[in-house]
């Protein structure tokens, strides 16, 4: 067995940190040619990771489909590929999600908090984030490892018993958070880069509130939307009811009404930056709503939408945070594609692969939303249109999972 330096920049043979060296093969001719990693295992342990993690992680990095679930621990990667390339690219892997940021040490756990991955090194003990933007990280979000560390934030209230239980008075401490419990959602991600800006531009921003503050009330949202275009008002068309009530809409159409001003004034949607648009809309109070989705789909891309999506994604992935969220989305783009941009129908594959390549609608939402149309966003006509045009994305992610099932199958035999 040939043992190599967890971190290969450190040339010390009495080097603490060893794991073995990958070891791969390529089976298969054709387009049938897939790489079997023989002892991911034994490398993931040495890393303390699952090895889930480093074969998704070697697809992402390559561009090739990886089976992330192997019913006999064989774990394919397709294609083929060198295994001096590989050591190379699990390189990448430790250094992003293994070594802590600060002793360099691989002796670390991996702890999810809301949606935020944080390495805790059991060595110096100091606490690392690990870049969300990563591909990687959604994935370590969503399959979160049983061995792996879940915390639960405390809420208002089991602060105040352990106050009381020491004795404090929990009432006027806590009185001072409520803003902060108000705004749960934004310091959740606080390493999100959108709400790194979006806190130092509030920082900034500390004058009298009395002076600049928007009324985001009931009454006076609705009297603004009064001076809001009629062409735009039937642009934004979203669904009422559920938490909104029938006038629900009003803040999203304003919201869509000052992205679209504001592009007029800067010459260009693309220049409206996604901190503006996420300030805006904690301004109006919508920024965790579903219907917010549907807004962005409709008002903060033009023509060029699928290239467009990857520089929008740090955005849209604050802001879709449930299959509720991804619906809407998917909403907004028919509605923005069938209505406000019909010759770009035929780019529908493009967008919608866009979409799942960045992360912002997972692969659940688009079979679902493929199965079946809906007049909820626009006329069964329009729907029905776009999603013949979404055919061959639709039938390319069925192929891709059912390839994925049938090499797993083969393996197994």
């Amino acid at each position: 067995m040939v043992t190599v330096n967890i971190r290969r920049d450190v040339t010390d043979p009495f080097y603490r940190y060893k794991m073995e060296k990958l070891q791969s093969k390529v089976e298969g001719k054709g387009n049938g040619i897939k790489t079997v990693i023989v002892n991911l295992d034994s490398v993931a342990k040495s890393l303390s990771r699952p090895p889930s993690f480093l074969i998704k992680y070697f697809g992402f990095e390559l561009g090739a489909q990886a089976n992330a679930k192997p019913s006999d621990e064989r774990w394919i990667i397709n294609g083929s590929h060198d295994p001096s390339k590989l050591q190379d690219y699990l390189d990448g892997f430790i250094s992003k999600f293994v070594l802590c940021k600060k002793c360099k040490n691989p002796e670390t756990d991996v702890t999810i908090k809301d949606d935020k991955i944080t390495l805790d090194c059991k060595a110096c003990g100091q606490r690392s984030d690990v870049d969300p933007r990563l591909k990687l990280s959604t994935f370590i979000v969503r399959n979160n490892p049983k061995g792996g560390k879940k915390e639960k934030k405390k809420s208002r209230r089991e602060r105040e018993k352990e106050k009381a239980a020491n004795g404090e008075d929990a009432s006027p401490a806590d009185s001072n958070n409520s803003e902060e419990d108000a705004d749960e959602a934004l310091e959740a991600h606080s390493d999100d880069e959108v709400t790194r800006q979006a806190q130092a531009i509030e920082a900034e921003a500390e004058i009298e509130d009395d002076e600049w503050a928007v009324d985001v009330s009931e009454e006076a949202v609705k009297a603004r939307a009064k001076d809001l275009p009629d062409d735009l008002k039937r642009a934004l068309v979203l669904e009422n009811g559920d938490d909104e009530g029938a006038d629900g809409g009003s803040a999203y159409e304003q919201l869509g009404s000052w992205i679209v001003d504001t592009a007029a004034e800067k010459g260009d949607v693309t220049q409206v930056g996604d901190v503006e648009i996420y300030m805006k809309a904690k301004e109006f109070g919508i920024e965790s709503k579903h219907k917010t989705c549907a807004v962005l789909a409709q008002s903060i891309f033009d023509e060029k939408i699928a290239k467009q999506v990857e520089s929008r994604a740090g955005l849209l992935k604050k802001m879709i945070s449930s299959d509720r969220h991804e619906k809407a989305f998917l909403g907004g783009t028919e509605r923005f594609v069938g209505v406000d941009h019909p010759d770009l129908v035929a780019q529908i594959p493009a967008i919608l692969l866009a979409y799942y390549q960045n992360d912002l609608v997972s692969e659940e939402t688009l079979k679902a939303w493929g199965a079946k149309t809906s007049k909820k966003y626009v006329d069964v006509s329009i729907s029905k249109k776009i999603h013949k045009a979404a055919k061959p994305f639709l039938e390319w992610l069925e192929t891709a999972e059912s390839d994925e099932e049938e090499e797993s199958d083969e393996e197994s035999e």
